[in-house]
């Protein structure tokens, strides 16, 4: 049994600039719990195509404001403090922060990350790890 705090990540190779915004890794592959947990920013104002395509994701948010779009279909999720959306089907996807203030979101990945990963944002295809 253990802990962790934000404070004990920060500023360590597991505090990321992911693309568009921050991920604070809390638990990563090395903690060996099969999962990884994020504290993650999306910086406001961005737009980012995202696809996992070696993990799974689930992200809850905490505050901000922003949307989650299918970038074949169109279809746009709405994400808001209270709202869980999951990636349960390597889903490409655009991630969409609102202009006003910065969206923070708890997020999960299965299998776990190593905790050094980003994006790279300009890959016509999205960015994927």
């Amino acid at each position: 049994m253990y802990t962790r705090t934000h404070s004990d990540v920060a500023g360590t190779e597991t505090d990321v600039i992911w693309g568009n915004g921050t991920s604070l890794r809390l638990l990563t592959t090395r903690d060996n719990m099969g999962f990884t947990i994020c504290y993650t920013t999306v910086w406001k104002g961005t737009r980012s195509r995202l696809q996992y395509r070696n993990h799974l994701e689930a992200c809850y948010c905490i505050s901000g404001f922003g949307q989650i779009a299918d970038p074949f279909t169109g279809y746009v999720l709405d994400i808001q403090p209270g709202t869980l959306y999951v990636l349960d089907q390597h889903d490409d996807h655009f991630l969409i922060a609102g202009e006003e203030q910065d969206l923070i979101l708890l997020s999960v990945f299965t299998p776990p990350l190593n905790g050094t990963e980003v994006h790279n944002l300009n890959n016509d295809g999205g960015s994927h790890y």
